[in-house]
């Protein structure tokens, strides 16, 4: 799940690895693209995240909504992803966009998936090799996409289940949005309903690693207060950071949480959905 970046080095020549740069901006669009121009990790690919890692918006499904998962499935196999391959995404800030390549990967059935721990600060850190040559891509056979129903929530299902406390929402986005005090993204600001918040920055060392697994363990447990894992949704601003508190919570070896991929922007397209403010 996540990937050493001495590992990483060790098979950049390797043709069963692939690996994915998810670099972005959700204030800039293009910045991923011009940064993974200046320098990349030799042989990654771009995975731009308003396209290849997001589907097409409605005006109603939210920011970031899912792909359809045969175009997904074709995104990768253009890159020479195959069923066997080892899948490595990176980003720079955490992991949060790396996070949302690695669960879509394993939405649509891969198994060998992981996020270069750290990301690309400290590729750079460790003066690891860095290049601004795109490599040519190696196509494979188009994947079987084979998603997971089980893998995610839609709105419906995650208001039923606050009206019935059958689920327990994690807003990962940063306390102030989730207060509702500031919404720089979205046209209304607050959160769902019973929703407890968890930033997804609090999972990451300085160095934006990811925290021991014990230490995550305890204190979503303690925010779980007694639900397991399978009654936890994820949710964020637009379906991205919201995945990088759910892989925190696998590394912890907390498994079976749920994505809810449309998130807030999506709850509030709809002014019948409820919304909350304050802690």
């Amino acid at each position: 799940m996540l990937i050493d970046h001495q590992r990483l080095r060790d098979h950049l020549a390797d043709p069963v690895w692939v690996v994915f740069d998810c670099r972005h901006d959700l204030q800039q669009a293009g910045r991923g693209a011009q940064l993974y121009r200046e320098g990349h990790i030799p042989g990654a690919h771009f995975a731009p995240v308003d396209t290849a890692l997001s589907g097409a918006k409605s005006g109603s499904n939210g920011r970031h909504p899912l792909p359809r998962p045969e175009d997904f499935g074709n995104f990768l196999s253009q890159q020479g992803v195959t069923p066997a391959t080892q899948v490595v995404a990176y980003d720079d800030v955490g992991g949060q966009y790396a996070a949302r390549l690695w669960w879509l990967a394993r939405w649509i059935g891969l198994k060998h998936v992981g996020v270069l721990d750290g990301g690309w600060p400290k590729w750079c850190a460790a003066g690891l090799p860095v290049t601004t040559e795109v490599p040519v891509p190696r196509p494979a056979p188009t994947l079987a996409a084979q998603p997971s129903s089980g893998l995610w929530v839609t709105a419906a299902e995650v208001r039923d289940g606050i009206e019935r406390s059958q689920c327990l929402v994690v807003d990962a986005r940063a306390p102030e949005r989730y207060r509702g005090e500031v919404e720089p993204l979205d046209p209304v600001a607050g959160h769902i309903p019973t929703a407890r918040n968890r930033f997804y920055k609090t999972n990451l060392n300085p160095d934006l690693t990811l925290r021991p697994a014990a230490e995550l363990r305890r204190e979503f447990e303690e925010l779980l207060a007694g639900r397991p894992p399978a009654e936890v949704v994820h949710q964020c601003g637009s379906g991205i950071t919201a995945c990088a508190n759910l892989l925190a919570m696998e590394h912890a070896g907390l498994t079976g949480s749920k994505l809810y991929a449309g998130s807030w922007s999506e709850w509030v397209a709809d002014p019948t959905r409820p919304v909350a403010r304050g802690a």
